[in-house]
């Protein structure tokens, strides 16, 4: 199936197909030589922040990567998102390609020809004024953060140094010194105090919690729609229109983080839409990059973001041409509403098949279109042994806290080819409550 979303703007070619499940399917054991020489290479000078399942990617289209043996994969974790849209998408591969042709750097000491139409598509596509550009997930936080507080302090009128921020207990914002201060995660937390100061936790899905603990110097109440990192975890369905209703009553900014929610992986263009929300700030990453670029951005009302004043807040790279030329074909693409309507049906029937399997193995299933938190029976296997076993049959997932693994396929994805993954991970559950 090709959809218009995944074609290039400036060609009349269509995308191939990635392939078909039979074809797909891996036997990778991780030990042979060129996947140990690449692994022992990376192990040998790389930091060791990360314990990845042993496949060494060399290529990837669509919703399938190839690896240094020549085995496929169907790659059910799209980069945390970032890869919505497929790897190697035409569309945003063309216009990378003819922007690298033309211009990628020049820094916001300069204007460029790229930044404007993509700040103003995005900001029309949030029905809001102001884009703020910066590189990575957690920049978008840390600038979120900096604008409410200085919000806090000139338009609100808290006294100095004394604002705070309310957040969700179990939440997943990046891993900057600024953001694990307001972590409960202890591999996100420990050992890297002095901790930042200025926030308060409660815990998610709790509107009462978060109206008892705002006071005259609370600026913000910063949430993920749906938690990622923590389980693909979905709050009570009048969790957020509550807090929306608190914040406006309290005059405190509501901060929705969509940076793994948004941009059409759960069938809207933003998770706060399933509900009818729209929050103060929307923080935008991974997906806004088309998986070519790090792209991330605050993007609110002029009597939010308007408090920035030049020089206060920047970035090198932030806006670049590069980032910009992609990000806005990305955009341009959600404008449409396919991207959005594909994860909405594709989903529905993922989880409809992933349903069955609650009881055979799976204890619980969360989510919302083409994401899936999903709980593997504890005393069957961890989380990371069913995704060794997924991967041994073909399938790339990722693990999170203990028995649970996630499901997110590029949005891209064939039908057949999900109905595949749900059979390997039926097999693989099969397979390890024999074992």
């Amino acid at each position: 199936m090709t959809t218009a979303f995944d074609r290039p703007s400036t060609s009349s070619g269509t995308a191939t197909s990635s392939g078909t499940p039979s074809t797909g399917s891996g036997t990778a054991s991780g030990t042979d030589s060129g996947t140990a020489d690449a692994i022992a290479l990376e192990d040998q000078h790389a930091a060791h922040n990360y314990h990845p399942l042993p496949v060494v990617v060399a290529s990837g289209e669509g919703a399938w990567v190839t690896d240094v043996e020549g085995r496929r994969y169907l790659d059910c974790l799209a980069a945390y998102s970032a890869v919505n849209f497929g790897h190697g998408n035409p569309r945003l591969v063309a216009a990378a390609r003819e922007q690298l042709d033309r211009i990628t750097l020049t820094s916001r000491a300069f204007h460029n020809d790229r930044l404007g139409p993509f700040v103003t598509e995005l900001a029309a596509l949030c029905g809001k004024d102001l884009v703020l550009p910066m590189n990575t997930g957690a920049e978008a936080v840390e600038s979120a953060i900096k604008v409410a507080r200085a919000w806090g302090y000139r338009v609100k009128g808290v006294a100095p140094d004394a604002a705070n921020i309310i957040v969700m207990a179990g939440n997943f914002h990046g891993r900057t010194t600024t953001i694990i201060s307001f972590s409960d995660d202890p591999d996100a937390h420990d050992d890297f105090g002095p901790y930042t100061p200025g926030f308060r936790m409660v815990p998610y899905g709790d509107a009462a919690a978060i109206a008892a603990a705002i006071d005259e110097s609370t600026v913000a109440v910063l949430v993920e729609p749906i938690q990622g990192e923590s389980g693909i975890i979905v709050p009570p369905a009048d969790f957020l229109p509550e807090v929306r209703r608190i914040t406006t009553e309290r005059n405190v900014l509501l901060i929705a983080d969509e940076i793994q929610s948004g941009l059409g992986r759960v069938g809207a263009t933003f998770a706060c839409d399933l509900l009818g929300v729209v929050p103060d700030l929307y923080l935008l990453g991974k997906a806004l990059g088309g998986g070519i670029v790090p792209v991330s951005a605050v993007v609110g009302d002029a009597d939010v973001l308007g408090v920035l004043r030049p020089g206060q807040h920047g970035s090198t790279f932030g806006g670049n041409p590069l980032a910009a030329a992609v990000g806005l074909e990305v955009v341009r693409m959600l404008a449409t509403g396919e991207p959005q309507a594909r994860a909405r049906e594709l989903g529905a029937h993922l989880h409809a098949r992933l349903e069955r399997l609650v009881g055979h193995g799976v204890v619980a299933l969360r989510g919302a279109g083409l994401w899936a938190g999903i709980d593997i029976d504890p005393e069957l296997a961890t989380g990371r042994r069913a995704c060794e076993a997924l991967m041994r049959r073909g399938v790339l997932a990722k693990d999170t806290h203990g028995s649970t693994i996630r499901l997110a396929p590029p949005i891209v994805v064939e039908p057949a080819d999900l109905d595949w993954a749900v059979d390997q991970l039926e097999a693989a559950l099969d397979e390890l409550r024999g074992a």
